[in-house]
């Protein structure tokens, strides 16, 4: 397990990559943290470089 920081495109493109292969990792396993870890700064990323809007209530 190398788990690092994202912080390019293409670093993030490498971790879906990581992600897709160990989608079904079970839990309390090596894979299974990686997957929790990975998914946790895959969400951080997209949050910062893929923001969604709250739509406009009052329209």
């Amino acid at each position: 397990m190398q788990i690092k920081p994202i912080k390019t495109e293409a670093d993030y493109e490498l971790a879906l990559k990581r992600l897709e292969e160990i989608f079904d990792a079970k839990p309390e396993t090596m894979e299974g943290d990686e997957l929790e870890i990975l998914g946790s700064l895959i969400e951080s990323y997209e949050e910062e470089h893929f923001p969604i809007d709250n739509p406009d209530q009052t329209a």
